[in-house]
Protein backbone atom coordinates (compact mmCIF):
# COMPACT_ATOMS: atom_id res chain seq x y z
CA UNK A 1 0.00 0.00 0.00
CA UNK A 2 1.39 3.58 -0.68
CA UNK A 3 2.66 5.98 1.83
CA UNK A 4 -0.78 8.17 0.92
CA UNK A 5 -2.97 5.72 1.07
CA UNK A 6 -1.88 4.43 4.44
CA UNK A 7 -1.73 8.03 5.56
CA UNK A 8 -4.97 8.52 4.26
CA UNK A 9 -6.89 5.80 5.69
CA UNK A 10 -5.43 6.56 9.22
CA UNK A 11 -6.35 9.55 9.03
CA UNK A 12 -10.04 8.61 8.18
CA UNK A 13 -9.71 5.89 11.00
CA UNK A 14 -8.61 8.61 13.38
CA UNK A 15 -11.79 10.77 12.41
CA UNK A 16 -14.26 7.79 12.77
CA UNK A 17 -12.87 6.60 15.99
CA UNK A 18 -12.01 9.97 17.31
CA UNK A 19 -15.32 11.35 16.71
CA UNK A 20 -17.69 9.19 18.15
CA UNK A 21 -20.83 8.26 17.00
CA UNK A 22 -22.92 11.64 17.64
CA UNK A 23 -20.73 13.30 15.47
CA UNK A 24 -20.69 10.60 12.73
CA UNK A 25 -22.32 11.92 9.15
CA UNK A 26 -25.70 12.31 8.59
CA UNK A 27 -27.94 12.77 5.47
CA UNK A 28 -28.94 10.34 2.83
CA UNK A 29 -27.73 6.87 3.01
CA UNK A 30 -26.08 5.16 0.60
CA UNK A 31 -26.67 2.19 -0.86
CA UNK A 32 -28.92 -0.45 0.97
CA UNK A 33 -29.03 -4.26 1.13
CA UNK A 34 -31.79 -6.20 3.00
CA UNK A 35 -30.36 -8.89 5.82
CA UNK A 36 -31.54 -12.11 3.10
CA UNK A 37 -29.37 -10.15 0.38
CA UNK A 38 -26.54 -9.22 2.79
CA UNK A 39 -26.18 -13.05 3.69
CA UNK A 40 -26.32 -14.37 -0.06
CA UNK A 41 -23.22 -11.75 -1.32
CA UNK A 42 -21.63 -12.54 1.98
CA UNK A 43 -21.84 -16.07 1.44
CA UNK A 44 -20.85 -15.99 -2.27
CA UNK A 45 -17.63 -14.04 -1.20
CA UNK A 46 -19.06 -10.96 -2.62
CA UNK A 47 -18.96 -8.83 -0.25
CA UNK A 48 -17.38 -8.49 3.26
CA UNK A 49 -20.16 -8.50 5.90
CA UNK A 50 -18.74 -6.83 8.97
CA UNK A 51 -20.85 -6.62 12.44
CA UNK A 52 -20.09 -3.28 13.65
CA UNK A 53 -22.07 -3.74 17.17
CA UNK A 54 -20.36 -4.01 20.56
CA UNK A 55 -19.18 -6.95 22.46
CA UNK A 56 -22.36 -6.55 24.88
CA UNK A 57 -24.69 -7.02 21.58
CA UNK A 58 -22.83 -9.44 20.11
CA UNK A 59 -23.64 -11.98 23.43
CA UNK A 60 -26.73 -11.09 23.56
CA UNK A 61 -28.04 -12.01 19.97
CA UNK A 62 -24.97 -13.68 18.42
CA UNK A 63 -23.84 -12.26 15.01
CA UNK A 64 -24.59 -13.38 11.42
CA UNK A 65 -22.64 -16.53 10.42
CA UNK A 66 -20.61 -15.24 8.00
CA UNK A 67 -20.03 -11.49 9.52
CA UNK A 68 -16.91 -9.93 10.88
CA UNK A 69 -17.13 -8.57 14.20
CA UNK A 70 -15.49 -5.27 14.19
CA UNK A 71 -16.68 -3.10 17.52
CA UNK A 72 -16.98 0.50 15.67
CA UNK A 73 -15.35 2.31 18.77
CA UNK A 74 -12.32 0.58 18.70
CA UNK A 75 -9.37 3.61 18.40
CA UNK A 76 -7.97 1.47 15.03
CA UNK A 77 -11.40 0.62 13.60
CA UNK A 78 -10.26 1.77 10.20
CA UNK A 79 -7.10 -0.18 9.93
CA UNK A 80 -8.72 -3.39 10.87
CA UNK A 81 -10.82 -3.04 8.69
CA UNK A 82 -8.65 -1.98 6.11
CA UNK A 83 -7.12 -5.73 7.37
CA UNK A 84 -10.08 -7.60 7.20
CA UNK A 85 -9.99 -5.98 3.41
CA UNK A 86 -6.78 -7.21 2.61
CA UNK A 87 -5.97 -3.10 2.37
CA UNK A 88 -8.58 -2.84 -0.68
CA UNK A 89 -10.77 0.68 -0.40
CA UNK A 90 -12.88 -0.61 -3.49
CA UNK A 91 -13.52 -4.03 -1.77
CA UNK A 92 -17.46 -4.82 -1.06
CA UNK A 93 -18.18 -4.14 2.23
CA UNK A 94 -21.67 -4.40 4.23
CA UNK A 95 -21.77 -2.85 7.87
CA UNK A 96 -25.25 -4.48 10.12
CA UNK A 97 -26.20 -3.19 13.29
CA UNK A 98 -29.04 -3.53 15.49
CA UNK A 99 -31.59 -1.29 13.59
CA UNK A 100 -29.48 0.21 10.90
CA UNK A 101 -28.91 3.95 12.46
CA UNK A 102 -25.20 3.31 12.86
CA UNK A 103 -23.99 1.44 10.22
CA UNK A 104 -25.79 3.96 7.55
CA UNK A 105 -23.76 6.90 9.56
CA UNK A 106 -20.81 4.71 9.47
CA UNK A 107 -21.10 3.66 5.76
CA UNK A 108 -20.93 7.73 5.13
CA UNK A 109 -17.88 7.90 7.05
CA UNK A 110 -15.76 5.23 5.71
CA UNK A 111 -16.86 6.43 1.81
CA UNK A 112 -15.59 9.65 3.27
CA UNK A 113 -12.55 8.20 4.30
CA UNK A 114 -12.20 6.63 1.03
CA UNK A 115 -13.80 3.36 0.95
CA UNK A 116 -15.94 3.35 -2.47
CA UNK A 117 -18.39 0.46 -1.97
CA UNK A 118 -20.33 0.41 1.33
CA UNK A 119 -23.27 -1.45 1.89
CA UNK A 120 -25.98 -0.59 5.07
CA UNK A 121 -27.62 -3.60 5.89
CA UNK A 122 -30.69 -1.06 6.74
CA UNK A 123 -32.95 -3.51 8.75
CA UNK A 124 -30.20 -4.67 11.20
CA UNK A 125 -30.30 -7.41 13.23
CA UNK A 126 -33.31 -7.02 15.33
CA UNK A 127 -35.54 -5.32 12.33
CA UNK A 128 -36.13 -1.51 11.29
CA UNK A 129 -38.56 0.20 9.19
CA UNK A 130 -36.76 -1.34 6.20
CA UNK A 131 -37.56 -4.67 7.14
CA UNK A 132 -37.87 -7.45 9.89
CA UNK A 133 -33.99 -8.20 10.54
CA UNK A 134 -31.60 -10.79 10.31
CA UNK A 135 -33.22 -12.64 13.59
CA UNK A 136 -36.46 -12.35 12.13
CA UNK A 137 -35.48 -13.76 8.89
CA UNK A 138 -34.42 -16.68 10.39
CA UNK A 139 -30.84 -16.26 8.97
CA UNK A 140 -27.79 -17.91 10.32
CA UNK A 141 -26.00 -16.93 13.52
CA UNK A 142 -23.03 -17.76 15.63
CA UNK A 143 -23.64 -17.30 19.26
CA UNK A 144 -22.23 -13.91 21.03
Amino acid sequence: MSTRRTFLLLAGAAAVAGVGYVALPRGPAGPALDAAEAFRRAEAGEVLLVDIRTPEEWAGTGSPAPAHRLDMRRKDFLAALSDLAGGDPSRPIALICATGGRSARLARALEQAGFSQVFDVAEGMLGSSAGPGWIARGLPRVPG
